[in-house]
């Protein structure tokens, strides 16, 4: 668990798949049009407990570390941050995904979540890239990443199906720099 000024970061438990539920059908329409079609399930508790297991299990593994970040009273949801896809060996990267509530935009509170993650992943994960792709439409993420140091990499065509469509992404990474010490307001529990 990670706590920082405003939230606390944590890989949720199965008992807390309600909170996740709950967060994804308030910001239902907030959030399709930045992410791919979902399947007529996916807004179950069912399938929410699904993806909480096996998000502990890929934690566990090493594999995936997708933090849901939280309240401190832990009765809400505020947003989530994925880092997927670790490679090791030569490479030692991950993707980052990510979601903010609409009611917490424009707060930095996205920044102040992806800070106390991207350090996780650099510090204790290891990892020496954190690459981050956002559609060129979507200029609050874009803003988001500029300011916490992600650079333009390249442009794909079609890259990914959101929404229904294939969209264009820009294509963004964070290098492992000195980032020695806790960020300021971020402990590890």
């Amino acid at each position: 668990m990670l706590k920082t000024h405003r939230t606390v970061l944590d890989i949720l438990p199965v008992e807390d798949a309600a909170l996740l539920l709950a967060y994804y059908i308030d910001n239902q329409a907030h959030l399709v049009p930045w992410e791919p079609v979902r399947n007529d399930d996916y807004l179950t508790l069912a399938n929410w407990k699904t993806q909480l297991a096996e998000a502990q299990s890929a934690f566990e593994a090493g594999e995936a570390y997708r933090f849901v970040a939280l309240n401190h009273a832990r009765t809400e949801v505020i947003g989530v941050c994925n880092f997927t896809g670790v490679s090791r060996g030569a490479f030692q990267a991950c993707f980052l995904g990510y979601s903010i509530a609409r009611k917490y935009q424009g707060q930095g509170l996205m920044q102040e979540i992806l800070t106390a993650g991207i350090h996780y992943m650099f510090d204790v994960v290891g990892l020496n890239r954190v690459m981050a792709n956002y559609m060129p439409g979507n200029t609050r993420s874009g803003y988001v990443l500029e300011k916490l140091g992600f650079e333009r990499e390249g442009y794909a065509k079609r890259y990914l199906k959101i929404a229904g469509q294939w969209e264009d992404h820009i294509l963004t990474s964070k290098i492992r720099g000195d980032l020695s010490g806790s960020p300021v307001g971020m402990n590890i529990v």
